[in-house]
């Protein structure tokens, strides 16, 4: 596999995403690649503050042009003193969500619009994007669910959102998966563990 790429890992809530971040982590670490995981929002220490304004279940109020603007602000942070330096450095960078988050549950999800969106995380990292994303598609009815049953995930304010809201993400995701199949690889995340891994690690060798 080539080194310093930039994978993103995407999907609705409970899709599985974090917990099989890790172990391609693991998997790939064992194999010798140099890799740094993270995360958005977040990442970073200023970014992790911002995720805890965001995600806070409390700020119920928050203004939808308010959330995608410290989304945009924190992956700033997050990309100058994180990602890119890890590229730089020859480290491939596995990211648990980045800019599709932003295209769908701002941009679709809370009615902003995606080129919206995408205009103002232009200005926040210029205009990159992954050369790789898995993209964990699951019913969302499916996912809310699996948070449910996991009383250890954290619950934020995302995943207390309505079934109908968590839908339309999904169907935005699907959406941007039509419009960067080069990039955007779906994986199905109702299979169980093992199944969705090897999809993932199939996808990440052809890919790279």
């Amino acid at each position: 596999m080539t080194k310093a790429k930039f994978i993103t890992f995407e999907g609705p809530e409970g899709a599985g995403k974090t917990t099989i971040l890790k172990i391609i982590a693991q998997k790939l670490q064992l194999e010798g690649i140099d890799l740094v995981t993270t995360r958005e929002p977040g990442g970073s220490k200023i970014a992790e503050k911002i995720r805890d304004v965001i995600l806070d279940k409390e700020h119920t109020e928050m203004d939808a042009k308010t959330e995608a603007l410290l989304y945009a602000a924190a992956r700033s942070q997050h990309f100058v003193e994180k990602i890119q330096p890890a590229l730089d450095a020859g480290k491939m960078v596995l990211c648990d969500r980045f800019i599709d988050s932003s295209l769908t549950y701002q941009g679709v999800g809370r009615g902003l619009g995606i080129d919206e969106v995408y205009n103002i995380n232009v200005f926040a990292i210029g205009e990159k994007l992954p050369d790789c994303t898995v993209l964990f598609d699951l019913d969302p009815a499916v996912g809310l669910a699996r948070i449910n049953a996991h009383k250890d995930r954290e619950v934020n304010r995302l995943d207390v959102e309505s079934l109908a809201f968590h839908r339309s993400v999904r169907e935005a995701y699907l959406q941007l998966a039509d419009k960067y199949p080069e990039r955007i690889h779906i994986v199905d995340a109702s299979k169980n563990i093992d199944d969705v891994v090897e999809q993932v690690y199939g996808i990440l060798k052809t890919s790279m």
